[in-house]
């Protein structure tokens, strides 16, 4: 019978790293200002992130983009990274804003109400 264990060693390696990541890194939300971001059609925000990505993947592992929130003129962005320089660098180098970087310090939810 395979054990819990062995099963994770089973999944490909940029899950653990996204996993080991979460535990280790910081975590930060970036706040876009961006004009008419919520009209932005599907292939626009493809371009966006595929041009993130491309920047993301030149900086190496240590900062990773793992979702963002689009709002009429606004993007909420949740980063790993191992601290808010990296966060600008990003930024930087990709052309978007980072108008606003904040440390996550903690995650609720409906059952910490539990």
């Amino acid at each position: 019978m395979t054990s819990v264990a062995d099963a994770q060693f089973a999944l490909p390696a940029t899950h653990f790293q996204r996993h080991h990541l979460e535990r280790l890194m910081p975590k930060f939300v970036i706040e876009r200002n961006i004009a008419g971001a919520g009209r932005m059609s599907p292939a626009e925000l493809r371009a966006a992130s595929q041009k993130s990505c491309g920047v993301l993947n030149s900086m190496g592992p240590s900062i990773q983009w793992q979702h963002s929130y689009v709002t009429d003129d606004k993007l909420y962005c949740v980063y790993l990274a191992p601290d808010e320089a990296a966060i600008h660098r990003h930024a930087e180098l990709s052309g978007f804003p980072a108008d606003r970087v904040s440390a996550v310090k903690s995650i609720i939810d409906p059952a910490t109400a539990e």
